[in-house]
């Protein structure tokens, strides 16, 4: 290595960095006479969360329905048995493309997985609009209710 060489890595080295502070704006100090209490003559107006929260949740037509959609066929088929064990009926719903998993959910409940304990009752197929103005277009829907025989 030549001098020039040595000085200019040494220059490198020995060269300070400089690191950008920003501060923050320093908290504003707070007395106690800025804190005015509220008077007492107002009477505090709250409401229970409780309360606001019953009134604002979607309300559930029964607890046996199963909407199928696209998780894989054998998860909505467990929790079907589940809750054909518990309740004895349900009722599976879907539309479109997912009309087909419904029913391989009710073929592998009432064959496979139920030892021919549990029967398709009933098998509704409607059409549903969705969409507003010329958006308007028809769905398929089906409901399948599967019980014990």
């Amino acid at each position: 290595m030549s001098k020039n060489e040595s000085e200019k890595k040494t220059e490198i080295k020995s060269a300070p960095t400089k690191v950008a502070k920003t501060l923050s704006p320093a908290p504003k100090p707070t007395s106690v006479t800025e804190k005015k209490p509220a008077p007492a003559s107002e009477p505090k107006k709250t409401t229970p969360v409780q309360v606001q929260a019953e009134k604002t949740a979607p309300v559930r037509a029964s607890s046996n329905h199963i909407y199928i959609g696209k998780k894989p066929v054998m998860s909505y088929a467990m929790s079907s048995l589940i809750q054909l064990t518990a309740s004895g009926e349900i009722v599976l719903k879907a539309r479109g493309m997912a009309i087909s998993r419904a029913v391989d959910v009710a073929e592998i409940v009432t064959k496979r997985l139920g030892n021919n304990v549990y029967a398709i009752k009933k098998v509704e197929i409607d059409t549903e609009k969705l969409g507003e103005g010329e958006d308007i277009r028809s769905v398929s829907t089906i409901e399948l209710i599967v019980g014990k025989k």
